[in-house]
């Protein structure tokens, strides 16, 4: 879902401002030459901690390119998904092997050009599938949804089986298990209902009770799911919204779409769009890593722990005023659902 991190609710929703304008318009000139023009300059939603805006290039009547920038937000400690510049390194090792991410030819870790630092990833064709309110161009009828779903879990073990070793060294301390779980529990705390937090614990313990005691490590991009994902004519463009990217157990990414795909976790007024089982996605995903891994239903309840813990948190923001966003109220009515039917799973 896009924004679901530490960062949910950030999305984009300022204009283009004249400073921004002009530091574009400098870029521009600086990389492509003076006689370049930029156009089509405008706010894109998503892009979690960060700023994100789309532009294209022309040189005379012809377009040589379009992309999309991401800031830094200023004022904020850059760290985890709030350090835009991280992602540029590891989605050029994954262009690289050819899987569909962005390319990103220009990036800065300092603030000379922008006043923060900066990716700009040239764009992919395609446009996200929001799983509970698909944009109008799709077609919903379960022979094409199902496909997107498919894909998304097909492209998934390739990310994962990238040697992070070899081709990342140094770029980020793994991630342990124990902190995916342990880290959520000042956010949950923060819940205007004191059952969700009771709920959240008690999740919390039996997730500690049963953890797995070995998993694959490896690039978790941290939401992966169809509305991070981009469709062109039914088939995957892209996989986008890198900023939760980390190294750790990739399992976790599985069991967050095999939770986003299972409708038993969601009360009717925010079901998914999604005409498969999480079996099925299970199964597609365990072909492709070329073994059996029993563990993904307790990768799917800690999924659903993980999103209430950030509902816990968003409702909260959006109740006082903090934060205002409307979404948050739906899905206040499944968050109770995401605890009990994890402690099924488990």
């Amino acid at each position: 879902m896009s924004g679901s991190s530490d960062a949910m609710g950030l999305d984009q929703r300022a204009g283009v401002d004249d400073e921004l304008r002009a530091n574009l318009t400098s870029f521009v000139a600086r990389n492509f030459g003076d006689s370049a023009r930029m156009e089509n300059v405008e706010p894109m939603l998503g892009g979690h901690a960060g700023l994100t805006f789309g532009f294209d290039v022309f040189k005379g009547g012809e377009q040589v390119g379009g992309y999309i920038i991401k800031l830094a937000p200023k004022g904020v400690r850059r760290e985890g998904n709030t350090d835009v510049y991280r992602t540029a390194p590891l989605l050029n090792v994954l262009y690289e092997e050819g899987l569909p991410v962005p390319h990103v030819p220009f990036a800065a870790p300092d603030e000379a050009e922008f006043g923060v630092p900066y990716v700009v990833m040239e764009k992919l064709k395609g446009r996200e599938f929001f799983i509970w309110e698909p944009h109008a161009s799709f077609d919903l009828a379960d022979a094409k949804v199902a496909p997107l779903w498919r894909q998304v879990a097909e492209v998934l073990p390739r990310i994962h089986q990238v040697d992070w070793q070899e081709k990342l060294p140094n770029w980020e301390k793994p991630r342990e298990l124990v902190e995916e779980i342990s880290r959520w529990e000042p956010i949950y705390n923060k819940a205007l209902e004191p059952s969700w937090a009771e709920a959240a614990d008690k999740l919390r313990l039996k997730l500690l009770e049963t953890m797995p005691s070995t998993t694959l490590r490896g690039i978790v991009h941290g939401d992966y799911q169809p509305g991070n994902a981009l469709f062109h004519e039914g088939k995957l463009t892209g996989i986008i919204d890198w900023e939760l990217v980390r190294i750790g157990s990739v399992l976790l990414d599985i069991g967050w779409v095999m939770f986003c795909a299972d409708k038993n976790f969601w009360t009717d007024n925010i079901k998914p769009c999604v005409p498969i089982l999480p079996a099925e996605l299970a199964d597609i995903y365990q072909r492709g890593m070329g073994q059996s891994l029993p563990d993904l239903p307790w990768f799917q309840a800690l999924a659903a722990y993980q999103l209430g813990a950030i509902a816990c948190l968003n409702v909260r923001l959006h109740r006082k005023k903090q934060r205002i966003d409307p979404m948050w109220e739906e899905f206040a009515q499944t968050v109770p659902q995401f605890y009990s039917e994890a402690m099924k799973l488990l």
